[in-house]
């Protein structure tokens, strides 16, 4: 023990004589050393022994890694603090250092704490089910709430941090009191951000978009794939990306075709000629639908939507569970019915009519002949 107390003596020794921010940037630098291995041994641990329990203990242990360490810094630091004698300038510093790290801590936690309710509310809910309509708009919903919920964390965590510091203190206090030029800037400055979250909560309320819808938006196709506190990411039919803000979605138009129910009905054009048999056509349309596996058992019907001079429009109408197996079943019923059409009925296949009249000329010369002479 005295061999410590001498060590311990000539260590503050040596320190006296190092600028104040040298010490505490050791002395923070000595309670890392020590804590993060520690802290890495026992959350291995820990990790070990939730491994075969609930979602909500796996989820808790995995989550809470970052703030657990980062507690254990602080509280190793304020007992260093206390225990070994320091100048005044580095407890002044390393107090506005535990006090800065501890509103930190804070925010961290709340925001821990939201993902992990978040997590545990929509482990009820499947996106990759059948008919996951509802699952769908719980995500929506749980996600950005979620993420407006962080967003408001971490505002007013920094907010609190930087009040902190008594010359950032002085200049929002003196800001806002003045209340002229400056904070119309700043407002103006902080429309799009707070537009896009107002966005976000109202999207989240009303839910125009879910996760997983399937729209159509600046004339392409695709599926809603995240949906964060400022933009909209649509994953399209050929794996590219289209980033909209989350005010496109409140102020312009688009098809969203799973709003209601991921069913849809399929349509269906071909175009024939005027001797098609068309309740043949007909009969052999309820027959492919029966025989395709995306069809519902639901809408099957056929109709001649339209006639031209040449050919006559026929519209079929299948459906299907939803958008991507409708793509698929309109394909394969648009070649069954060519198929069948060129193989039994190749006379109802579109074709030109052509007139010779070029035979007729010398006989309608001699007509009017006769007529002038008589």
């Amino acid at each position: 023990m005295p061999d410590l107390d001498a060590l311990a003596g000539s260590a503050a020794r040596a320190l006296a004589y190092l600028p104040w921010w040298a010490e505490s940037l050791i002395l923070i630098v000595a309670c890392c050393a020590v804590v993060m291995p520690l802290h890495g041994v026992v959350y291995r641990a820990m990790k070990r022994a939730v491994a075969g329990k609930s979602l909500f203990w796996r989820s808790l242990v995995s989550r809470t890694r970052g703030p657990s360490r980062l507690g254990l810094i602080v509280v190793a630091i304020s007992l260093a603090s206390t225990t070994v004698h320091l100048s005044w300038e580095v407890r002044i510093a390393l107090n506005q250092i535990l006090l800065v790290a501890f509103v930190t801590l804070t925010g961290w936690c709340c925001a821990t704490a939201l993902h992990i309710a978040t997590v545990i509310y929509l482990r009820r809910f499947k996106l990759d089910a059948e008919d996951n309509l509802l699952a769908r708009k719980h995500f929506t919903q749980m996600r950005i709430l979620e993420r407006a919920g962080v967003t408001l964390v971490a505002l007013v965590t920094l907010s609190v941090a930087l009040m902190t510091f008594e010359p950032v203190r002085q200049y929002g206090v003196s800001l806002l009191a003045s209340a002229g030029a400056a904070g119309l800037v700043l407002g103006l400055a902080m429309q799009p951000v707070l537009s896009n979250l107002v966005a976000g909560i109202q999207i989240a309320i009303t839910q125009p978009i879910r996760i997983e819808d399937a729209i159509i938006v600046e004339n392409e196709w695709g599926w809603v794939e995240e949906i964060t506190a400022t933009y909209v990411v649509v994953r399209l039919w050929d794996w590219r990306r289209l980033v909209l803000p989350l005010t496109y979605f409140i102020q312009k138009p688009f098809q969203n075709w799973t709003r209601d129910g991921a069913s849809l009905i399929g349509s269906v054009f071909v175009y024939v000629d005027h001797r098609a048999p068309v309740a043949a056509m007909r009969e052999k349309l309820v027959e492919i639908a029966r025989s395709a596996p995306l069809w519902d058992g639901k809408v099957v019907n056929l109709q001649v939507s339209d006639a031209k001079e040449s050919t006559i429009e026929i519209r079929m109408l299948v459906s299907a569970r939803n958008a991507p197996q409708a793509w698929d079943l309109r394909c394969a019923v648009r070649e069954a019915m060519i198929t069948w059409l060129q193989a039994e009925h190749p006379e109802a296949l579109p074709r030109h009519r052509t007139e010779w009249v070029g035979a007729e000329e010398p006989a309608l010369r001699r007509a009017e002949a006769r007529r002038f002479a008589a």
